[in-house]
């Protein structure tokens, strides 16, 4: 026979984004849920300037519009999954 005891865990849960570009705070919709945005995370090798370090950051959508907007080579835009 089995028998069960209720645990609680604390778990990490995302509250608010704020971009790093503009410092604009990312809006949460009639749900509760925060818009989408991009998040970067890059660990840096050896042969970088910044070697062994991780770099993070979050972009709202449209500083990432305008990020995309400048590049001189544009992205590659697909619909498949």
């Amino acid at each position: 026979m089995k028998t069960y005891k209720i645990v609680h865990v604390e778990q990490k849960e995302l509250d608010s984004v704020v971009c790093n570009m503009c410092g604009k705070i990312v809006s949460k919709n009639r749900h509760g849920y925060i818009a989408d945005s991009l998040s970067v995370e890059k660990t840096w090798s050896y042969e970088s300037s910044w070697d062994g370090e991780t770099h993070s950051f979050d972009l709202c959508m449209d500083c990432y519009r305008n990020l995309i907007n400048a590049f001189t080579v544009k992205i590659a835009r697909s619909t498949e999954p």
